[in-house]
């Protein structure tokens, strides 16, 4: 009885889908815990780039069966122009699809809603995707929500409720027109029909098939860095992205857990508002994006870029009890001299003894500087393969944060991963 888990363990977009792809080879059943359509988890298999969403990225695989867990918020839409892209490229991802009846659904009305609140917020906006994403969190927790079950039971009387709502909202606050009932009614009533082999309690199903030996991988969107307990607050997501959302989002007991690894690039970005330790300005942050070619895979937007970051890593390891770390693109690291590696935090003078959970854009970093290896690195396989100083940066890392490094990444492809 075996089960992995997969966390980011910065602002998201470590390189978590690579990771899940390179990990899936040897698992039965890979399952997403939460998060919504706005994460974009980009894969290279060969010549063969692909981006997902919402559907893990171990349906490339063809025996690896793929479940989208009670956490998750998800988006009839996006779901199934992702279930159609894959059907073009000769993937017929639906009969290997399990959906809980207890996910949430996102409606067009959460988009619309998102986009107004961004638009309105005005330096308060928190830089979300406009997916509607945490305006479907919010309804579940105050419990208004829509769910996938609901759609094969009081789908009519539900609906008409949330709309009612929501269209208050729309009116009376934004002065926007009212969605229409019958239209979005019919379109929720033909994509139950169309996913209803899928749909199921997937908490039974995950937990009877980790007692009959079968392996499993958890895996989340974003990071732990957006985590909406143990994030920058109000700058997160708004579900939990750590360990703990992964036993709640999934229904498996933590009994089942053998592995918990972290995922991290070998330096750190981060996409929307909010504070940033590390962060790289100017032509120095430009020249980083450019070298890692860091734009969002959902959105295309340009992310901020900067030095490694140890605190941030240490609180990650101490919230979700890392096992090990996955490094990933330290390939980009090869055209730097000069490595400074961010490895404590100061305020009023003071090194602080974690990482706190308010007023973090008013600290400073200590780095030391790391030799760079200044050569290209993505050719290496084995750690012998690599130039002395890239071994000290990855040793430096391990040092600093007590986790082992059992992986480098070496490039996008499967083969440029490194086993220690």
């Amino acid at each position: 009885m075996s089960a992995t888990i997969v966390v980011g363990t910065q602002w998201g977009d470590e390189g978590k889908a690579k990771v899940i792809d390179y990990l899936s080879e040897n698992i039965d059943i890979i399952a997403r815990y939460q998060g919504g359509a706005n994460a974009g988890h980009t894969v290279k298999v060969g010549d063969e780039t692909y981006i997902f969403h919402l559907i893990p990225s171990g349906i490339l695989y063809p025996n690896t069966m793929c479940v989208i867990g009670n956490g998750v918020v998800l988006d009839p839409v996006a779901f199934e122009e992702e279930i159609e892209g894959l059907k073009k490229r000769g993937i017929d991802a639906i009969g290997r699809i399990r959906v809980s009846d207890a996910c949430h659904i996102v409606l067009p009305v959460h988009r619309t809603i998102d986009s107004l609140r961004e638009a309105s917020a005005g330096g308060n906006k928190i830089g979300t995707t406009k997916r509607g994403i945490g305006i479907c969190y919010a309804d579940k927790t105050m419990r208004v929500g829509l769910r996938v079950g609901d759609l094969y039971g009081k789908l009519e009387e539900r609906l008409k409720h949330i709309l009612e709502m929501k269209n208050r909202e729309l009116t009376e606050i934004y002065g926007e027109p009212a969605m229409e009932f019958q239209p979005l009614f019919d379109s929720l009533k033909a994509f139950a029909e169309r996913i209803k082999p899928c749909v199921m309690n997937t908490s039974l199903y995950l937990n009877r098939e980790l007692e009959a030996g079968k392996t499993v991988l958890l895996e989340g969107a974003q990071g732990t860095a957006l985590d909406i307990d143990f994030g920058t607050y109000p700058y997160v997501t708004s579900s939990n992205t750590t360990t703990g959302g992964a036993i709640s989002g999934s229904g498996i007991s933590f009994q089942h857990i053998n592995e918990v690894y972290g995922i991290c690039k070998a330096y750190v970005t981060r996409v929307g508002e909010g504070p940033f330790p590390t962060e790289l300005h100017g032509d120095e942050g430009e020249h980083l994006r450019k070298l890692g070619g860091e734009f969002g895979a959902t959105t295309g937007r340009p992310r901020r870029c900067g030095w490694f970051d140890v605190e941030l890593l240490r609180h990650a390891a101490r919230v979700n009890g890392l096992t090990g770390l996955v490094l990933t693109k330290l390939d980009v690291l090869s055209d730097y001299e000069t490595l400074p590696l961010g490895h404590a935090y100061r305020r009023d003078g003071k090194t602080l003894d974690a990482f706190p959970a308010c007023g973090l854009d008013e600290i400073e970093v200590e780095y030391e500087n790391m030799p760079g290896w200044n050569s290209d690195i993505s050719g290496a396989r084995s750690w012998n393969d690599l130039p002395e100083n890239c071994k000290k940066y990855v040793e430096a890392i391990g040092k600093w944060t007590g986790v082992p490094v059992k992986f480098i990444s070496v490039g996008p492809g499967r083969d440029q991963t490194i086993v220690l």
